[in-house]
């Protein structure tokens, strides 16, 4: 067994590694610092900010009524959340240009209101959302499913309401599951390029600039721009445990 988890850690870390240490500090440093590559990070940071919020605001009140619940609606509940989870991030993107693309019902009522989703912010938040989205709901889930619903019995009995209640006892106790779906979450719609990369090739995220990075530029500067996914995704799973360990 110990064999066995020593060459899955080598064959995780080796390629990990090997891209922190391909790149030399100033090529790193220039590769960050060019214009479209912060215009990129911008994009991608506000837009996965975004798509979060919505899921979270979605999801945690979401995941307490799955969590709550049985029955079969429960089930395909659950199931349709998980679908975009499963699909391929290339169907992902089909399936959104079907709804909003300009030629679709919904996509063009939109467009005669003014209001556009291919090639905006606004369908790079809708990509990131629909690809990742239902992680929260799932983990928001899995985490009220694990508290113990005598301890909310009790504190029903002793007059408390249902939102007090919700917001003392069952949320606190399931906040490290709901944190860890969050960052998962986020990293997801950071990384996102398959359904982006149809709704929203523009304004272009941080993974579409990688792809161009690595056609128009050579693997260099697509090196570059991975280790720093890399490097973000390694302090994002730091920050992550530091705060569960404090939610504990």
């Amino acid at each position: 067994m110990r064999v066995a988890l020593a060459t899955l850690l080598v064959l995780v870390l080796a390629p990990l590694l090997n891209l922190l240490l391909a790149v030399p500090l100033p090529a790193f440093a220039a590769a960050l610092t060019a214009p479209e590559t912060s215009a990129a990070l911008r994009t991608s940071a506000l837009a996965s900010l975004c798509a979060i919020f919505v899921a979270a605001a979605l999801g945690v009140p979401g995941g307490y009524v799955l969590a709550r619940s049985r029955g079969v609606w429960r089930t395909l509940a659950l199931l349709a959340l998980t679908v975009p989870l499963a699909l391929p991030p290339v169907a992902s993107g089909i399936a959104l240009l079907g709804l909003f693309g300009t030629r679709r019902p919904l996509g063009a009522f939109l467009s005669a209101h003014g209001v556009a989703v291919v090639d905006t912010f606004g369908g790079v938040t809708i990509a990131e959302f629909f690809v990742a989205g239902s992680v929260v709901a799932i983990a928001a889930t899995a985490a009220f499913s694990g508290v113990d619903r005598r301890l909310e019995e009790a504190a029903r009995t002793l007059g408390a309401g249902p939102l007090r209640v919700l917001r003392t006892i069952s949320i606190p106790l399931a906040a490290p599951g709901i944190a860890a779906g969050i960052l998962l979450a986020w990293l997801r719609a950071l990384g996102e390029y398959g359904a982006t990369s149809l709704v929203a090739y523009h304004p272009t995220s941080l993974p579409i600039e990688l792809v161009v990075a690595l056609s128009a530029d050579g693997v260099e500067r697509a090196l570059a721009l991975a280790e720093a996914f890399a490097i973000l995704a390694t302090l994002a799973i730091l920050l992550a445990a530091l705060v569960r360990r404090r939610l504990v």
